[in-house]
């Protein structure tokens, strides 16, 4: 198959090939199937609001049971596995969690950005990894994305430092606990409502920014899982792209 075949079968989900790697051993990537080793790895997601006009019409959105979008996630990524005769992987099966973040560096695509999340060279900040497809055999027009350079870089008036409430990304380090604890107290807040003010300031891709339904569920479903009463609040895996 080729990536335009590929282009076509994620079309209907509203996901998008973000990025794809020709994988080494170093990479950590699990076999396509038994005792085929993968060859390639294509990282799945969404591009802005893409995928929310099917994902909050599926069943899994509609049934009220937990993980919904984890649920839907791993549906879609199972039957295009299938399709492709590879495998499908998830960033939320764990622990040990499997190294999305690090694959997305090695693809090309992604760069760090100043607030914990990766800046992607045609999305910005507004991507998510979904799941990622190992296959045996690479894609017959497989090329894998040119090394990006991270536009925080020559960004002198840092918006996205200047927007957050409780400056939870001061010291190069993502503050969860001042983040969470604002999010809690003020449920009316631009960014519970809206999502995370810091990444909407950036100015980077703004044309792919979060409708507000979509930004609302992330950040519910963030809330929950980061609240001091869930238990969680200090995983590893803190700040995902979602």
């Amino acid at each position: 198959m080729s990536t335009l075949g590929l282009h076509k079968l994620l079309k209907p989900y509203g996901l998008l090939l973000l990025g794809s790697l020709r994988v080494r051993p170093e990479d950590q990537v699990p076999d396509a199937a038994e005792n085929h080793p993968a060859r390639q790895l294509l990282m799945i997601g969404n591009a802005g609001s893409s995928f929310w006009p099917v994902f909050s019409q599926s069943p899994e959105y509609r049934d009220g049971q937990p993980d919904p979008l984890d649920r839907w996630s791993r549906h879609v990524g199972c039957e295009l596995a299938s399709e492709l005769a590879g495998r499908a992987i998830f960033p939320f099966d764990g622990p040990p969690y499997l190294p999305f973040l690090s694959w997305a560096q090695k693809a090309g695509q992604v760069a760090p950005s100043r607030i914990s999340m990766f800046v992607h060279a045609k999305y910005g900040l507004w991507h998510a990894y979904r799941f990622a497809l190992t296959l045996a055999e690479p894609l017959d027009s497989f090329e894998q994305g040119a090394k990006f350079i991270s536009p925080c870089i020559d960004c002198e008036e840092k918006p996205c430092l200047e927007a957050c409430p409780v400056q939870a990304f001061t010291g190069g380090i993502y503050q969860v606990d001042r983040c969470v604890d604002y999010l809690l107290a003020d449920t009316e807040s631009a960014c519970r409502q809206l999502g995370c003010e810091a990444r909407r300031a950036c100015p980077v891709a703004r044309e792919f920014t979060y409708q507000a339904d979509h930004a609302r569920f992330h950040m519910d479903a963030f809330i929950k899982v980061k609240s001091p009463a869930s238990g969680l609040l200090h995983l590893g895996h803190d700040f995902k792209q979602i």
